[in-house]
């Protein structure tokens, strides 16, 4: 049986632009995968614990030194990374959030991350890269080449590092502009934000051919 990962981060709910994105693709790759299981989580509901100084050093010590809260937290990136691990494909919003991402996305990526469980603690290989990760991301304004800030985009260049040594490569499906609607001074670039969405929701369309990889 194939296996979703749906991961939502976006604190706008309903209006959110990364959730439109990530259940489009949730319900395209339900159709081309019958009977295929979904794990769902929300960030912005159901946030992961940032690291602190009582779990930090989790994934670090060995377990007859972990104390209470460093187990806790160590049981936690044991769960988020099976997650991924029996996944075939992972789905997560990313939208932007003063140019970099949600804060709940670093700390699921915190978790993740673990020697020993997503990289193999001897070798430094990751321990996740058979699984399809998708990314699908939003940003309010326009961050493309020749624009005015171009480059300041941080999750594209941050997420493929942050992951790089579990295995996991992040493919980027974005849709920017996404503030046209609701920002007067941006009225003018309504039509780019519609193409913008259109070009996204397009892709998403292409990602699994009819019945492929289904169980």
């Amino acid at each position: 049986m194939a296996h979703l990962l749906h991961i939502d981060s976006s604190v706008q709910g309903d209006q959110s632009v990364s959730r439109r994105l990530t259940a489009r693709a949730a319900e395209r790759w339900q159709a081309t995968h019958p009977g295929g299981a979904v794990i769902y989580r929300d960030l912005a509901v159901n946030p992961i614990p940032h690291l602190d100084a009582a779990t930090g050093l989790a994934r670090m010590v060995s377990a007859d030194r972990r104390t209470p809260a460093q187990e806790a937290s160590y049981q936690l990136s044991v769960e988020l990374i099976d997650e991924i691990k029996n996944a075939d494909t992972v789905l997560l919003g990313l939208p932007l959030y003063n140019f970099g991402p949600p804060s709940t996305v670093k700390a699921w990526i915190d978790h993740v991350v673990a020697p020993g469980l997503s990289i193999d603690a001897e070798t430094g290989d990751g321990l996740l890269g058979g699984t399809d990760f998708i990314v699908l991301a939003s940003r309010g304004g326009g961050y493309g080449p020749g624009t005015p800030r171009e480059g300041w985009d941080h999750n594209e260049a941050w997420l493929p590092h942050a992951v790089s040594m579990t295995g996991l490569q992040p493919r980027f499906i974005t849709a920017e502009l996404t503030m046209a609607d609701v920002n007067p001074a941006m009225s003018e670039l309504k039509p780019l934000a519609a193409e913008s969405l259109s070009r996204a929701l397009a892709a998403i369309e292409n990602l699994w051919a009819a019945g492929e990889n289904a169980a």
